[in-house]
């Protein structure tokens, strides 16, 4: 199997490339980072990626998430030091993972039992960790994969089976909903609408639109989103806050 190994240490990596090496496996490239696994995953196309969960920036969990996504995903086997409670968590949702410091013989088996992903295994995999949010959304643009800085986005907005992501200079089209967006972030977005979300620092003023509903003036954009009557109240005492 051609392999892409993950992990913020040079030492565990090293390791796991003899190792490899050892059982007769091709190492095709390394990562440090969930977000340069991402981008080696598209450049060298490998059969299987050995994943580190914990790293600085974007976690395994959330890179894995994005790789699972891909038109032909790649296995994944996540390396990991979790704790006896983590781990029964693992064993109930059926994913391969090693315990470190990684043994060659549950190598060579997990490699042999290695199973795709899915986005349902990957969401509670988080739950059972700790209640993290991303720093960053994954979006397709052109044929590859690009990552947008949360504070970079202005608002989500959904239109039936996708959901909108707004920025000042571009607009990307994202399967993910906007419920479960709005339970991650809602520390940064505001839902205005049950159609759609927007950024807390993007907040700039109410105003009317021309058939005399209440909308909401976004800063670093022109567009002008409806804001609910459920919501309006809460939209009037956020911006209260904001003001103080």
């Amino acid at each position: 199997m051609n392999v892409l190994i993950v992990d913020d240490e040079q030492l565990a990596r090293q390791r796991l490339r003899h190792m490899l090496s050892g059982l007769g496996e091709q190492v095709v490239g390394e990562a440090c980072s969930g977000e340069q696994a991402l981008q080696q995953t598209m450049n060298s196309n490998p059969d299987l990626v050995l994943m580190d969960i914990r790293m600085p920036g974007m976690d395994g969990l959330e890179a894995a998430g994005y790789i699972n996504q891909m038109d032909n995903p790649p296995a994944i086997i996540f390396t990991t030091a979790y704790s006896d409670h983590a781990l029964k968590a693992f064993r109930t949702h059926a994913v391969d993972y090693l315990l470190k410091p990684v043994k060659r013989d549950s190598l060579a088996t997990a490699i042999e039992a290695a199973k795709r992903l899915t986005r349902a295994q990957i969401q509670r995999l988080r739950n059972a960790d700790e209640d993290v949010s991303r720093s960053k959304i994954c979006v397709k643009c052109r044929g590859s994969l690009e990552l947008v800085p949360l504070e970079d986005i202005i608002y989500f907005k959904a239109d039936q089976k996708y959901v909108t992501l707004k920025t000042d200079d571009h607009e990307y089209l994202i399967e993910e909903s906007l419920k479960a967006l709005e339970q991650e972030f809602n520390h940064r977005f505001v839902r205005i609408h049950r159609n759609a979300l927007v950024s807390e620092n993007h907040i700039a003023g109410l105003t009317k639109n021309d058939t005399g509903h209440q909308c909401i003036v976004l800063s670093d954009t022109d567009d002008i989103l409806e804001i609910s009557r459920r919501h309006l109240p809460s939209i009037r005492k956020k911006l209260k806050n904001l003001s103080l």
